[in-house]
């Protein structure tokens, strides 16, 4: 299945029961809800589906029941992501043996360095596999920062790493790849109060956090911002929406980016707010705060034009 890149794909959370394991079921529907919605994929597993909260036994688990639940729809792209070089590469390996259409590769947990060491670690997962390769840069979460030109010098020497997902929180950097290496890799925004902006300096497309909750708001927002810059339509509809939508896409920003989201899922009836330690679910005035602003966004939304 070849990956379309020039859309909507949802970081998707992980789904748990009262006891913290996994609810398998749930996570499926969760799939199936986001694609039906119009996302063109899904990446489990990643910093929003606290991959670092997952054994690597769970996480091959999340990737079938994914494959099952969309694989024949929308390529699955889980996070690859591990405290040692050796354990990334048995992710990407099984990942592929289980029927990946793609692999986001992130740099390694806790042990964050020099250049030379953090491309050694990215690409001896790019070259365990034959799978077209999503480089994650998030230099506030992971303290490693694949700058362009680093990441030309990637794509130069791998062919099969094919996009980035931008998470620098620099739009600049949009253009600063592109001026690198032109059409060489897809860029992708992966913050969430980013999106138009980063549309506009050239990225194709969005993996994304509200989604889990919003996913016809952000498929829209995705495709008006799309006719904005390639002159298709106006501002307003688009300025309307990004307007309405700023306050939750900030949720994406912050440290308690995964209790916020999954606190918005379950206000909206799609999930519920547990998370794996040591995160811990929002309380006092922080959830009230969160609560505000999420009733506040769903009080308002019936004005929204929606596709």
């Amino acid at each position: 299945m070849t990956i379309n890149w020039g859309g909507v794909i949802p970081a998707i959370t992980t789904s748990f029961n009262q006891d913290y394991s996994i609810d398998f079921a749930f996570f499926a529907e969760h799939c199936r809800w986001l694609v039906d919605a119009g996302c063109l994929g899904l990446v489990p597993c990643g910093s929003l589906g606290e991959g670092a909260t997952l054994s690597a036994e769970e996480k091959i688990a999340i990737i079938e029941t994914a494959l099952n639940a969309v694989g024949e729809r929308v390529p699955v792209i889980p996070g690859i992501a591990s405290l040692s070089t050796a354990e990334a590469v048995w992710l990407a390996q099984a990942a592929e043996s289980a029927g990946c259409h793609g692999l986001m590769v992130l740099p390694p947990y806790v042990y964050s360095t020099d250049w030379r060491e953090m491309k050694a670690h990215v690409e001896a997962v790019m070259r365990a596999t034959n799978l077209p390769i999503l480089l994650y840069n998030n230099p506030p979460a992971y303290k490693t920062d694949f700058l362009p030109e680093q990441i030309a010098e990637l794509a130069q020497e791998n062919a099969n790493l094919v996009a980035v997902k931008e998470s620098s929180s620099d739009v600049r950097r949009v253009t600063a790849i592109r001026a690198l290496i032109g059409e060489r890799l897809e860029i992708l925004v992966g913050v969430d109060d980013e999106i138009v902006e980063g549309m506009q300096a050239g990225a194709v497309g969005w993996i994304a956090g509200l989604v889990n909750a919003f996913p016809r708001e952000s498929v829209t927002l995705f495709h008006l911002a799309e006719q904005v810059r390639t002159g298709q339509d106006d501002r307003a509809q688009l300025d309307a929406l990004y307007a309405w939508f700023l306050p939750l896409l900030r949720m994406d920003t912050v440290p308690k980016f995964v209790q916020l989201i999954k606190l918005a899922q379950e206000m909206v009836g799609m999930g519920n707010a547990r998370v794996r330690a040591p995160r811990l679910e929002l309380h006092r005035a922080e959830l009230e705060n969160a609560r505000r602003t999420i009733q506040h966004a769903l009080e308002h939304r019936s004005g929204l034009d929606i596709a």
